[in-house]
């Protein structure tokens, strides 16, 4: 395993552990999941280039697409839950009530 692919897979791991664990406030949960996005994005971008492939990816382009939309539900829902409840903290929310 090279030193590139190692660092990729760290920074998908450690992002994933930080959404495990460290969940009291949902903009710490998006960050995580931003950054899980962003180690994505760069592996695929860097994908062409180990596999020394001439033709570009589009897969990247439409990935950091959808990542985008997932970064603006995101902050709406980061917004509305404050609004409503009053903090971001994960703790507050019930999902059982309305």
């Amino acid at each position: 395993m090279s030193y590139l692919h190692f660092s990729f897979y760290a920074a998908f791991a450690l992002s994933s552990l930080g959404l495990a664990f460290h969940r009291t406030h949902l903009i710490s949960a998006l960050l995580c999941l931003e950054s899980m996005m962003l180690s994505m994005y760069v592996a695929l971008t860097m994908w062409p280039i180990q596999t020394q492939t001439p033709s570009a990816s589009i897969l990247p382009i439409i990935m950091l697409t959808f990542s985008a939309c997932e970064a603006g539900t995101g902050l709406a829902l980061l917004v509305a839950s404050t609004r409503t409840h009053g903090s971001d903290h994960l703790h507050n929310f019930n999902l059982l009530q309305c």
